[in-house]
């Protein structure tokens, strides 16, 4: 196992009805940003819920935060938040929400010329308001980590520091009832991949860690599709327990002390960025691709992988490793996303693009041996068409 040092300050408040708990995490006489997405809050009720808690707080609405948030929506809160001297921010929605609001709160103190810098330069941050979170897609796991990602100008910029780790999220598995079947495949699907960037690498005699990221993976393959199936839709242990693996999928648990990967997700982020493509659907078209391309340098991970969540014992290695790659994309299929680049109507013609914006932006050595060249990129996207 490799060296970690593994903090998790952000307090989780979990189950049905735990909304009310906002009234004692934020302090009495803060001055609240509410930030939310496009107002499906308002229909399912976590509006009202949310407003009973901040009592009689000074509250200032921001909404419009989209999927893959923008910077250039995002930095129409700063004028706000300095107008009307707001000290804290509570992010109800799902990880672009979150990602958007920790963005807001680096950028409300930013004193450069351009907060885009704190993404594109790695400007220094010193300060950031506190942001609470009240989880309505479980996904990305951004409610307990300190990372965010943010798009400008078709580039889906990441970045990460402590001080924009969520103080307190609140996780109710009846809110997810009224979600869509695509947001509840993409949620299922994001957290799954999360999970493998940083499982599926080379063994460190993790032990833990490897067996947590398993229990995760399999949790998602059984209960995924309960929460799409007529019968079991409104099960709210269902949803109770993807909930829980999403956030536990990107939380700093699993990755402590293992390599990690992340190729998939920065050359989905360059789906997304150049066609739209929402972020978990660009996952599950590369995923499989890159267990496909890099098969030999994931070799032994990808045959525990065959054996431990698939249950893949009978035949030789490779056999294995190809029917655990096919069950995965079978797993994919039936939580409703796209496989191959084919699904999203983009061929050969649109991977000169994809690899020119990679290496603009210096996704040049990628993976967990920093060996996934723009040409190893190339061969995965050919992979996946």
């Amino acid at each position: 196992m490799l060296n970690f040092s593994f903090s998790n300050s952000t307090r989780i408040h979990f189950g049905e009805g735990q909304t009310q708990i906002i009234a004692k995490e934020i302090p009495a006489n803060a001055r609240v940003l509410l930030a939310y997405g496009g107002g499906s809050i308002k229909s399912n009720g976590i509006y009202d819920e949310v407003i009973a808690g901040l009592g009689e707080r000074f509250v200032v609405e921001f909404s419009g935060i989209e999927p893959n948030p923008s910077y250039d929506t995002l930095i129409k809160a700063v004028p706000l938040i300095k107008e009307h001297q707001l000290d804290y921010i509570l992010a109800v929605g799902g990880g672009s929400v979150a990602d958007g609001c920790k963005f807001i709160s680096a950028a409300a103190f930013y004193e450069g010329d351009d907060p885009w810098d704190i993404i594109a330069k790695r400007a220094k941050i010193t300060q950031a308001l506190p942001i609470g979170v009240v989880l309505t897609l479980p996904a990305t796991g951004s409610e307990s980590n300190a990372g965010s990602v943010v798009t400008r100008h078709g580039h889906k910029g990441a970045f990460s520091h402590p001080l924009l780790q969520p103080q307190f999220a609140v996780l109710d598995p009846k809110v997810t009832l009224s979600l869509s079947d695509r947001q509840v495949g993409n949620g299922v699907v994001d957290a799954f991949v999360h999970t493998m960037e940083q499982y599926l690498t080379y063994g460190v005699n993790g032990k833990v860690q490897d067996r947590f990221s398993e229990g995760l993976l399999q949790t998602l393959i059984e209960d995924g599709p309960k929460a799409l199936a007529a019968e079991s839709k409104q099960d709210l242990e269902v949803r109770a327990n993807i909930m829980w693996s999403a956030t536990l999928a990107l939380n700093g648990l699993i990755g402590a002390g293992v390599p990690q990967d992340w190729t998939t997700h920065m050359i989905g982020h360059e789906l997304t960025a150049a066609h739209g493509i929402d972020h978990a659907r660009t996952l599950s078209i590369v995923l499989p691709a890159v267990m496909k391309v890099r098969r030999e340098v994931k070799r032994e991970k990808l045959l525990q992988y065959a054996e431990r969540v698939w249950q893949l014992k009978d035949g030789d290695d490779d056999s294995r490793i190809d029917r655990a790659i096919a069950l995965t994309e079978e797993f994919f299929t039936t939580m409703g996303v796209p496989t191959r680049m084919s699904h999203v109507d983009l061929n050969s013609g649109h991977i000169d693009n994809l690899i020119a914006n990679l290496t603009e932006h210096g996704m040049v050595k990628l993976g967990e041996q920093r060996a996934v060249t723009p040409e190893i990129s190339r061969q995965i996207l050919e992979t996946a068409l």
